[in-house]
């Protein structure tokens, strides 16, 4: 009988890359993939717990299975992610449904675990923090993702410690990856179809790898990554702007397929509190980051994170922050209000007033919100570059992306998949462009 595996991501680009290489891995012991949850002899929640409730949306998951297969043979339930490591003991104390807890750097040892738990029924956790196992065992798995932009994890773990985030208890200290073994990785995806390949890493720019008295840092990546032929672009994610070093920026004078669109997470607009968020970095310190990269290259835009309400922010904080995107004028950009997470410095501060914060977020949402909408409104009768990535779900339009991350749908042949092609824009709204085919392009594909 053949074994079917049920894995649902939640959270981040780099869930997404360990829930595929955890594919890979249980193919070894006989499972297949499938998308129907219903079907599953295992079902595995790989879990995110850096936004609010985290632990209990997964809890909530959980009773949902439990009426899935009330009158079906239960399935193996693994939970795994940052949850499962922050939590681990207590999720199996808590929901005797649970059968497996593993962490985000002992999935080396999932065939292990299941194997073990299939045989004797016992709960089973496995939270060591392994990385340097974890990678050298997967790097021996070949990464079978055969889409067109395809997620390579390069780093993992962060040694910031800024007060708000899990990260480095959930992910622990910083550790970048050998640097042909990331090379020999992006090999195998561009040999499976990817023309796009996002390095991953949770400080991605810190990423460095020492051998023989050399040291290789990202920039060193994206300019070997540049020599392959048949990749198109790459992108990174996520910065920190303490690590936006010289080397890096040079790149963007020197590479031809590093996009022009910048993932560099400010916070806030507010030195006062980026210093209580322990960020290690000023705005004089990002806006130089900002200014030099436009120096090189006018054309490079810049999306961010914002964090609003965290403790002991003020109107003239919050103003400093307006003041900063009316500045920049961020693209694609994500905000939140703080929520602290357990374990952490901020977890124990007095929180801004829940109103005062649900006002600031509306107005830096309506903010943000407007400058995509004006940016996408000017894209309006111009010709894009887009990278076709599948078919939307209606099975007639495609779906692609501009140099930009922009979503672009418009109708078109499945040749087109895997192509860069040109598209001119005939409407737009906050989050995407539409648009249609170029005549040539049509006829070139057809």
């Amino acid at each position: 009988m053949v074994k079917k595996i049920f894995i649902k991501t939640f959270g981040c680009q780099m869930n997404e890359y360990d829930s595929n290489r955890i594919f890979d891995t249980v193919k070894e012991i006989g499972f297949e993939k499938t998308d129907k949850y219903e079907d599953a002899n295992c079902y595995l929640l790989n879990t995110c717990h850096i936004r609010d409730k985290a632990k209990e949306k997964v809890y909530h998951e959980i009773g949902r299975v439990k009426k899935i297969f009330r009158s079906k043979e239960k399935p193996i339930i693994i939970v795994a992610g940052c949850v499962a490591q922050a939590e681990n003991q207590e999720m199996l104390k808590r929901e005797p449904y649970i059968d497996i807890v593993i962490g985000p750097q002992s999935y080396h040892k999932i065939n292990e675990v299941i194997l073990k738990h299939s045989n004797d029924k016992k709960k089973e956790e496995e939270t060591e923090f392994d990385t340097i196992s974890k990678f050298n065992y997967l790097s021996k798995i070949k990464n079978k993702d055969s889409k067109v932009s395809s997620f390579l994890t390069i780093q993992e773990g962060c040694d910031k410690f800024c007060h708000f985030c899990v990260v480095p208890y959930t992910r622990g200290p910083e550790y970048s990856r050998p640097f042909q073994q990331i090379i020999n990785e992006a090999k195998e995806l561009v040999e499976a179809g990817a023309k796009e390949i996002i390095l991953l890493g949770q400080n991605v720019n810190a990423y460095s790898y020492n051998v023989q008295n050399t040291e290789f840092r990202l920039s060193d990546l994206l300019l070997e990554l540049d020599s392959f032929d048949q990749l198109e672009r790459v992108r990174y994610t996520t910065s920190h702007p303490k690590d936006m070093t010289e080397d890096l920026l040079n790149v963007y004078k020197q590479s031809t397929k590093l996009m022009p669109l910048v993932h560099l997470p400010v916070q806030s607009g507010s030195n006062k509190i980026l210093k209580l968020m322990n960020r290690k970095h000023t705005i004089e310190e990002y806006l130089k980051v900002y200014e030099n990269l436009k120096s090189i290259n006018p054309k490079i835009e810049f999306s961010s994170d914002f964090i609003i309400g965290y403790p002991d922010e003020n109107e003239e904080d919050f103003k400093k922050t307006m003041e900063l995107i009316e500045k920049v004028k961020f693209t694609n950009s994500y905000s939140f209000i703080f929520s602290p997470r357990p374990g952490t410095v901020a977890a124990e501060l007095k929180l801004v007033d829940p109103k005062k914060s649900k006002g600031r977020l509306e107005i830096i949402q309506k903010k943000l919100f407007k400058n995509q909408i004006k940016k996408n409104k000017s894209l309006e009768g111009k010709v894009l570059n887009v990278l076709v990535e599948n078919k939307m779900k209606d099975g007639i339009k495609l779906f692609g992306r501009t140099e930009y991350m922009t979503s672009v749908i418009f109708d078109g042949n499945i040749d087109c998949i895997g192509k860069i092609v040109q598209v001119e824009i005939t409407s737009s709204n906050q989050n995407s462009l539409f648009g249609k085919l170029q005549e040539s392009i049509k006829k070139k594909v057809a």
